[in-house]
């Protein structure tokens, strides 16, 4: 990454998507659990030499709509409240504001195939989707899963990769397994703010960051060499920790219109 060639990333946007209700517990194992946070959804555009990137698609609204049927997809020990996507959080309408419609999406990166990054996977027409091939085939045989079918669509161009790939001069997609079989974060290179570093779901929280601590995870020793990846990422290139689910950091961010370049 040092010698990397300059840039093609010109533009990140931090999409604010809507809220998750989740014990604390669920964030950082051993917390205690009648502790409750809101916290947020985000998803990020990119606006690049090749085209506009999304990274992650937000948690579509759709499944809100009825508050029986909402209580019984979302409402588990660990999430004891539905989902809040107010009008504002809308990913479709933040970025016609912006500007960019469907169609101007050029590539989706998925960090993984859960349902709060997948949201508006089928909404991007024209997106080749960048997926781990080790999630893609996690996602594909779980046929049982809540939003398999957005997985199984035909029309979706997905682009496989497998480990660590840069995907343009300035964003580079890194292996960061543990939170599911195939996640992936991204190292993003801007020329007057510098590196960020879109952890996705390796941890939720910056402190699972600053004290090394693992939250939900399939593979916890896989989790914990992430945290302690994209810690040593950060180090090396005097980057910033962009954390997907932190409510704190949220509220201090640049985001959408606003952005980092």
């Amino acid at each position: 990454m040092a010698d990397a060639p300059p840039t093609e990333i010109r533009k990140l946007f931090i999409l604010l998507a809507g809220y998750e209700i989740i014990r604390k517990s669920g964030c950082i194992r051993g917390e205690q659990p009648h502790i409750v946070l809101a916290v947020p959804i985000c998803c990020y555009l990119m606006e690049t030499a090749r085209g506009y990137v999304m990274y992650d698609t937000g948690l579509s609204s759709a499944g809100l709509a009825d508050p029986v049927a909402a209580r019984a997809r979302y409402v588990n020990k660990t999430f004891p409240g539905v989902p809040v996507v107010l009008p504002e959080h809308e990913v479709l309408t933040q970025l016609e504001g912006l500007g960019v419609a469907p169609g101007d999406i050029a590539e989706i990166v998925l960090s993984h195939a859960h349902g709060d990054h997948t949201g508006h996977l089928r909404d991007f027409p024209n997106a080749r989707i960048t997926i781990q091939k080790l999630e893609y085939e996690a996602a594909m045989a779980d046929r049982g899963r809540l939003n398999f079918a957005e997985y199984s669509d035909p029309s979706l161009k997905w682009n496989i990769v497998e480990g660590d790939v840069t995907l343009m001069p300035g964003l580079d997609l890194v292996l960061t397994r543990g939170h599911q079989p195939g996640h992936q974060s991204a190292v993003v290179h801007l020329e007057r703010d510098g590196v960020k570093i879109l952890t996705g779901d390796v941890a939720d929280l910056l402190e699972n960051f600053e004290r090394e601590l693992i939250g939900g995870s399939m593979d916890d020793p896989a989790a914990l060499a992430s945290i302690r990846r994209l810690n040593a990422i950060a180090r090396e290139t005097g980057g910033e920790l962009i954390p997907l689910h932190d409510p704190l950091f949220v509220q201090r961010a640049r985001l959408a219109p606003d952005h980092y370049a």
